[in-house]
């Protein structure tokens, strides 16, 4: 079972929506059709841009497009399931494109794994993370008034072929998020790693991580 890991560096949205399809699609019709394929996992940063999921309500986007053109935003409606969200610099997005069968995946194992992977990375930072129940993602303190969320999860899958990923908050700059309700939620902050350490880290240094959390959870 191949797996390549693919850096595509600071990319803008809409270029990138369109070659994870590419990718999706070979690896679909590869599926079918019994060819070869690769398992591929993707990291980017996007210029600011605000996503809205299959299932997310227009209204928990506060601005109308004017307003998003004076910040320097744009706006999509996607594919993903979950609801709006955020990607901009300084954060790490990841596209896994992969075939969950070839690593006996259900899809609620495989949002696990991305959720335990995250974890994983934000404890050898020394940020205590977790889970919290009815929220897909990666919290700190989720069951309290002080619950912020570090990284945020919407996937798609077909046939058991998955696209759209995740997105973990490094360096992002956090005043974004206000303007819109992150992920649905009115009552619930955003956090990243700067913030919670209080100084900047290296996005390559977050991406190797990322990167061995990943090959040991899906290799295991």
């Amino acid at each position: 079972m191949k797996l390549n890991f693919i850096d595509w560096g600071t990319i803008g949205y809409a270029a990138a929506w369109d070659k994870q399809h590419e990718c999706f699609e070979a690896l679909l019709a590869a599926k079918l059709a019994g060819r070869d394929y690769v398992n591929q996992v993707i990291f980017c940063e996007h210029p600011h841009v605000y996503t809205l999921g299959r299932s997310g309500k227009e209204q928990n986007m506060l601005l109308a497009a004017e307003q998003l053109a004076q910040i320097g935003a744009t706006y999509y409606h996607i594919d993903r399931g979950g609801d709006i969200t955020y990607h901009g610099p300084g954060q790490l997005v990841c596209y896994p494109i992969l075939n969950l069968e070839d690593f006996s995946l259900g899809l609620k194992d495989y949002v696990h794994l991305l959720e335990e992977a995250v974890i994983r990375v934000c404890a050898s930072y020394g940020i205590e993370t977790g889970r919290m129940e009815h929220a897909t993602g990666v919290w700190i303190e989720g069951h309290t008034p002080a619950a912020r969320k570090i990284c945020a999860i919407g996937v798609r899958s077909s046939r058991f072929v998955t696209m759209h990923g995740l997105a973990l908050n490094v360096n992002t700059d956090l005043r974004y998020f206000q303007y819109i309700h992150p992920c649905g939620f009115i009552d619930k902050g955003v956090t990243s790693i700067q913030r919670e350490l209080g100084r900047e880290i290296p996005m390559t240094d977050v991406k190797g991580r990322l990167r061995k959390a990943l090959e040991e959870s899906l290799r295991q």
